[in-house]
């Protein structure tokens, strides 16, 4: 079972996710520093947990608006990260595929502070 947060500000305005069953384990809204520009300083957190990790990136892949968003997930084993167009997937403890995708997320004007996944 994969672990995770999904911000729904971050999802483009119109979409949504259907289609895959995700289990919510706790909703909460909170205030953000250091956001972009392109960021509200108030964020809706959904904490969820998916069987289906592969559907759901993709899922994501789709709907995660651009520029600055992204959306990351793990089990005990391995870890998504997804930006708009993009899915990284790598076991855990893979510090050069986290880098990768760290660096994929700055090219997207994500702030540093932001890049901030569980490894």
């Amino acid at each position: 079972m994969y672990e995770g947060v999904l911000i729904l500000e971050s999802l483009k305005v119109g979409s949504g996710l259907a289609g895959v069953s995700l289990g919510v384990r706790g909703i909460r809204r909170v205030e953000v520093e250091g956001t972009s520009a392109e960021q509200p300083g108030v964020w809706s957190l959904v904490e969820f947990s998916v069987e289906d990790g592969e559907r759901l990136a993709g899922m994501l892949a789709e709907v995660l608006d651009a520029p600055g968003w992204y959306a990351d997930f793990r089990d005990e084993r391995e870890t998504f990260v997804v930006f708009p167009g993009r899915v990284f997937r790598y076991a855990r403890g893979d510090d050069a595929a986290r880098e990768a995708a760290k660096e994929f997320g700055r090219g997207l004007r994500i702030p540093e502070a932001q890049l901030d996944w569980g490894r």
